[in-house]
């Protein structure tokens, strides 16, 4: 998927202006925002929960080599092939070598982030491998040929009218406008995809190095359709997804449903391990697990590692006013929300995505609710440092920092310029006590306006309040 980050800001406008949009995310609020809160009482230790879940991501990250290297043994041990990707440039050439040496013409593949990063599809497609996305949500956006607008529901951003125009087009059936049918109308199209495909491809939310077992979370059957069906499976994943134990896995599976979904458990939860046995009734006879790097690993031992607890399940975005307001869209790759401010500048370079640092309001909101206790803000506050020392932040800006910094070092000069600024901002206000336009700071007038101060500062206030 190419990174398009550099283009946040005008895709913000429009995002803003886009009011089908608007209304289709208004529905985070009430499926995963209230969903969260209905279910998250349910753990009644959820504090001590999450420390350990946390506690459990930093174990396995602290010894990375250590736990990949179990895993691999493990699941080598039981049948399975594992390949090592430095870029995703190697996961396409890998995957698709997969393809040419099984013979592979057609391949169904359940939700997979992982392989949006990579570019996979089309990368299969170049190979002369047609592909099928099998999740629903992602189908939707395979015909519409968009990209996801959240790791969890791709499809958030469309409602039911477009995906009814969208299915008459593509399936020249009468259209449909209730849900139940067009959820079954899609399933009858993909029925003999599932039945026919060479290959089955997959993310996997863990790796369990106990056992060497890839396990996927899923709402629908096309997860284990996609696993157990064809003859060849491929598991696609991060570097940082593997966990220690079958036990971790209980503990962070308490949270991610609920975190994500506002589910207490998914429909289905697959533990893959091997291939298929004798006399095993399904399963792969190749089974291939490809672990991603694309930068992760320079992230260990340093201020960003705590980002590689990451369990994807996209509370942060759903509570975010700032996704909740543009979309996943805007922020121009894989990942949006907080979490996507800061993973796309370290994946894909800082320079590719100038704006997504500063695309939060710091409010932490993404902090509170992530399951594994990610600290979003202060990454978010370490990436913006890094843009100030790289020179990345604007002149005025920067200008303005310094002058504020001088001033606060010397405390007269900084009370005389303080008193004159409120008392001017208090005329701007006029009889309203409004302010609709601030000098110099458009960029946050133009949308809002701010009560204009009393015309004195903090300190004379300060200076002028009632001793009890």
């Amino acid at each position: 998927m190419q990174n398009r980050s550099a283009d946040f800001k005008r895709q913000v406008t429009i995002k803003l202006a886009d009011t089908r949009l608007q209304q289709a995310l208004s529905r985070l609020q009430s499926r995963f925002v209230e969903g969260r809160t209905a279910v998250i009482s349910e753990i009644h230790d959820l504090q001590e929960t999450r420390d350990a879940a946390a506690m459990i991501r930093d174990r396995a990250l602290d010894n990375l080599d250590h736990w990949l290297l179990h895993f691999e043994a493990q699941a080598t041990r039981r049948g399975a092939v594992v390949h090592w990707a430095e870029t995703a440039e190697d996961v396409n050439r890998i995957v698709a070598g997969i393809a040419e040496l099984h013979g592979v013409k057609t391949a169904t593949k359940s939700k997979s982030m992982v392989s949006e990063e990579c570019g996979l599809n089309e990368a299969l497609e170049h190979a002369g491998v047609k592909v099928v996305e099998t999740d629903l949500g992602e189908y939707i956006l395979q015909q519409a040929h968009e990209a996801p607008s959240h790791i969890v529901a791709p499809v958030v951003h469309k409602n039911k009218e477009e995906i009814s125009d969208l299915f008459e087009k593509i399936h020249q059936l009468p259209r449909k406008t209730g849900i139940a049918e067009l959820c079954r109308e899609a399933r009858e199209i993909l029925r003999p995809a599932f039945l026919s495909a060479d290959m089955g491809i997959s993310g996997a939310n863990f790796l369990i190095a106990e056992t060497g077992s890839a396990l996927i979370v899923t709402n629908e059957g096309n997860g284990r359709l996609v696993t157990t069906l064809p003859r060849v499976h491929v598991a696609i994943t991060g570097i940082e997804k593997v966990v220690p134990t079958l036990e971790d896995v209980a503990t962070l599976l308490r949270l991610l449903p609920r975190s994500a979904t506002g589910q207490s458990i998914t429909n289905y939860v697959s533990l893959l391990t091997g291939t298929k046995g004798e006399g095993d009734p399904e399963g792969p006879e190749h089974f291939h697990i490809v672990l991603l790097d694309n930068g992760r690993s320079s992230l260990l031992g340093g201020p960003m590692q705590e980002m590689l607890r990451c369990i994807r399940c996209g509370a942060c975005m759903n509570h975010c006013p700032v996704y909740q307001n543009i979309g996943g869209h805007a922020y121009g790759w894989v990942y949006p929300g907080p979490m996507g401010s800061i993973l796309t500048p370290l994946l894909g370079g800082m320079e590719n995505a100038p704006d997504l640092p500063n695309a939060s309001t710091l409010c932490g909101a993404c902090s509170v609710v992530c399951p594994v206790k990610i600290p979003l803000p202060d990454l978010l506050r370490n990436l913006r440092e890094k843009q100030l020392v790289l020179g990345m932040k604007p002149r005025q800006e920067t200008a303005l920092l310094g002058i504020w910094a001088w001033l606060a070092l010397h405390p007269r000069l900084y009370a005389l310029a303080t008193g004159f600024i409120v008392r001017f901002m208090k005329l701007l206000g006029g009889r309203e006590g409004l302010l609709h336009k601030l000098p110099g700071a458009s960029g946050w007038s133009d949308g809002r306006d701010f009560p204009a101060p009393q015309g004195r500062t903090f300190r004379e206030l300060y200076r002028q309040r009632k001793h009890p």
